[in-house]
């Protein structure tokens, strides 16, 4: 987009449907807003639902292909803000490229129904995010991440419930962490959402009022205000 001021890398759910990227680009053309959406790529290819949400070998090296294309994108722009959206199996991908960029490249990285495991340790990428790691869940999100994920297991291959369900765990073992747990920022899905257009399943939070009320407004573009 000509003259965007903040950038999303944007890592879509298993299957390669690209659903959640493409609701997002639209939202941000319809709104006229100053961000480019880039989808990245990264499943094994189109249906391959099972293969993408558990091989978590794949989502780990498809994230350093993310972070080296971000490195690249910095060079070229370092002033403009980067952030990371993922959603379901992506979320894995999304917070895998973060893990292995240096610290405070990503503004923040926004995950939507995570399939990773609420038990995951967050920390390492905590300490990366400039800003924050912002969570998505639904304990109605029952169909995919209780029904499927009983079937196929998450996709960092870790102990259900997912993280996406219910959030993610808070690991405190230091004063370091719970400077890093307040940079985590988890928010439920609430009856009201239903009026964005998000029921509390797999898919609602990227409807497209859904992410112009919540997830859009974490997004700020270059010598945007707070």
């Amino acid at each position: 987009m000509p003259g965007a001021k903040a950038i999303v890398f944007a890592a879509d759910g298993a299957g390669n449907f690209q659903a959640a990227s493409q609701s997002l680009r639209k939202t941000v053309r319809d709104d006229a807003l100053p961000i480019e959406v880039v989808t990245f790529d990264w499943s094994h290819g189109n249906n391959r639902i099972i293969a993408d949400q558990t091989d978590y070998c794949w989502a780990r090296e498809k994230g350093r292909a993310l972070a080296d294309m971000i490195e690249d994108y910095k060079r070229d722009h370092p002033k403009t803000p980067i952030y990371l959206v993922g959603h379901s199996a992506g979320a894995m991908v999304a917070i895998a490229a973060v893990e292995d960029l240096p610290p405070g490249t990503i503004a923040k990285a926004i995950l939507l129904a995570p399939s990773l495991s609420s038990q995951y340790d967050l920390r390492p990428a905590l300490a990366r995010v400039a800003e924050s790691i912002e969570v998505f869940y639904s304990r109605r999100d029952v169909p995919y991440l209780v029904c499927a994920l009983r079937l196929f297991g998450t996709t960092d291959g870790k102990p259900l419930p997912a993280g996406g369900l219910v959030g993610f765990v808070s690991r405190v073992e230091s004063e370091e962490d719970i400077v890093l747990n307040g940079k985590l920022h988890q928010r439920p899905w609430v009856p009201d959402d239903m009026r964005a257009g998000h029921t509390g399943g797999h898919y609602g939070a990227y409807a497209p009022n859904f992410l112009r009320w919540n997830v859009l407004p974490l997004i700020r573009a270059s010598g945007q205000k707070s």
